[in-house]
């Protein structure tokens, strides 16, 4: 097996480009599980640790830039105030090593159903930037995911940033899972509210062959605030409302049952955590 280190990104490019195949690596924190337990042996590992770009965090006009290698923990710490929904979900991965070292490129990299940063890319409408040495380019996170751990990158592309504009309203982040601590999600949801453009984002995660918005619960969720002039005198929902949200989230979903959890479990989990979800958000927006 070969290892490759570059220094730079022209050369983590120029690396790539020369070996396709080559299996791009930061945190580990997925990789090396694979490799130790056999499931994959690439032929040549790409390490980007010491490309000091994809550290990087900017802002810019409202929306932040959050380069591929930056950690679950800096999420936490530098970013919960512009990406809550982000920051709660980065909370909840594994052990505190593993948020030192894990990175929400990593995520999107593996694009497993289960990866915890998803859910709340996909409700903050985010994009994932992406570049080869032809060039670079912006795919919106509903056309990234394609597949189980399948993405939408060319063989020569790597993951240098996703971008997604600072949180205008409140946000929240659920998940399920067999304990505690350090648990893969049986299933999790994300929401959020931007009374700015409003407009309503979810994410789901690992109740779905990629993870996936839940579009008519935002539809219909919109369209309930907007005829009631909510977002302007934003009293309690109703009942039957946040009933029917929850009702479109868990619908939106295609679970199947394995070792973790039932389809009807995650169906069940996905309705209680969007009434959480969207209670927990509203609250918090009618407090502001």
């Amino acid at each position: 097996m070969e290892f490759l280190q570059p220094r730079t990104w022209p050369e983590a490019l120029a690396a790539k480009a020369e070996h396709p195949t080559a299996v791009p690596l930061v945190g580990g924190t997925d990789v090396m599980v694979e490799l130790n337990f056999d499931r994959r042996r690439p032929d040549a590992l790409l390490d980007l640790g010491r490309v000091s770009e994809l550290a990087e965090v900017e802002r810019e006009d409202g929306f932040v830039r959050v380069g591929a290698s930056v950690t679950y923990a800096r999420i936490i710490s530098e970013l919960a105030g512009e990406l809550p929904g982000l920051a709660l979900a980065s909370r909840t991965v594994g052990s505190p090593q593993i948020r030192h070292r894990g990175t929400v490129g990593g995520n999107l990299g593996s694009a497993s159903p289960a990866g915890d940063a998803h859910p709340p890319l996909l409700a903050g409408d985010a994009v994932v930037e992406v570049a080869s040495v032809r060039g670079s380019r912006r795919i919106p996170i509903d056309e990234f995911f394609t597949g189980v751990k399948r993405n939408a990158l060319e063989p020569d592309e790597l993951i240098a940033a996703f971008v997604t504009r600072v949180a205008r309203g409140p946000q929240q982040f659920c998940k399920v899972g067999t304990r505690n601590a350090m648990v893969i999600a049986v299933t999790s949801l994300a929401v959020g509210l931007d009374p700015v453009g409003r407009r309503v984002g979810t994410g789901i995660g690992s109740a779905a062959p990629t993870p996936r918005r839940a579009v008519e619960a935002e539809a219909f969720l919109e369209a309930e605030i907007d005829s009631h002039g909510l977002w302007d005198r934003p009293e309690p929902l109703d009942d039957a409302v946040v009933a029917r949200f929850a009702g479109l989230v868990a619908g939106a979903a295609s679970p199947i049952d394995d070792v973790r959890g039932t389809a009807a479990y995650r169906r069940h989990a996905l309705d209680v955590m969007a009434t959480r979800a969207l209670h927990w958000a509203w609250d918090d927006y009618r407090r502001t």
